[in-house]
């Protein structure tokens, strides 16, 4: 399965917090509130940042329980979630687990299952899988931060089209679970789980990024490029000065960038 850094993590870590959709935490708080003291279950989990936002949000939670596959993460998770879940009063434990076998995860019994920037990395057979496992088991749901296709970067350059386009050529190349579904992971989720037989709202949890975020742009605009290179090896040139225009505006705080995402909120009806 495709995994991320940590220092990857933290330099996005800011930027997520900052997207989310309020008023659909705000939803699944006011659920969990009719039926508290209830256990949610984390999943790719990574160092805990989804659980560190989400903790002091959804009072509701009795306990928090991790699951992710990398078990140096979940090292940095359990030091980082910590003194979170103390100063609440909430217990956690962490679990290294594989997401790919839906069936052991520790989903029975809890009240919510939440996943922060995993469903475009998911096949659509996953996907449906994952949305059965969740009724059958009778928890909502919260998956926040899809990316969903859209990238919009100013000054506006002749080369951002191309690239966009093969970026979201490599989105669907699999991660692991499969041909993933990339930039139509948010509309592929929010009919499995109306198919499922949950309620389903959706918002935009776009990232909104100036020269404040200089250096996330830097790594997401090389790692664009590296995306587009690996499909497009005959266009590395092309490539490679597109990335140059694109880091001289960073470097001069002229750059911004708008990446599209799309949270989404499944409660059982």
């Amino acid at each position: 399965m495709e995994s991320f850094s940590a220092d990857w993590l933290a330099l996005r870590e800011p930027a997520d917090h900052a997207a989310r959709s309020a008023a659909l935490t705000a939803e699944i708080a006011d659920r969990l509130r009719a039926r508290p003291g209830r256990r949610a279950v984390d999943l790719a989990a990574g160092s805990g940042s989804n659980v560190r936002y989400l903790l002091p949000r959804l009072p509701g939670v009795a306990h928090w329980t991790l699951v992710d596959y990398d078990a140096a993460l979940l090292a940095q998770a359990w030091r980082l979630v910590t003194p979170v879940a103390r100063d609440a009063g909430v217990g956690f434990d962490v679990r290294q687990g594989d997401l790919r076998a839906l069936g052991t995860l520790p989903l029975d019994g809890c009240g919510l299952v939440t996943a922060s920037a995993l469903l475009d990395l998911v096949s659509s057979d996953w996907l449906q899988a994952f949305a059965a496992r969740c009724r059958a088991a009778g928890v909502d749901v919260l998956c926040t931060l899809s990316y969903d296709g859209r990238i919009v970067c100013a000054p506006a350059d002749e080369g951002d089209e191309h690239v966009r386009g093969l970026v979201n050529q490599h989105q669907r190349t699999d991660k692991g679970f499969g041909p993933a579904l990339g930039p139509d992971a948010a509309g592929a989720a929010a009919s499995a789980f109306e198919a499922a037989g949950f309620t389903v709202h959706t918002a935009e949890s776009d990232w909104v990024l100036d020269s404040t975020h200089a250096e996330l742009q830097r790594q997401l605009l090389a790692g664009w490029a590296g995306a587009a290179r690996e499909l497009a090896p005959a266009e590395a040139a092309r490539i490679d000065a597109w990335l140059a225009r694109r880091l001289a505006h960073v470097d001069a705080g002229a750059s911004g960038v708008r990446v599209g995402h799309v949270d989404l909120a499944a409660t059982r009806r």
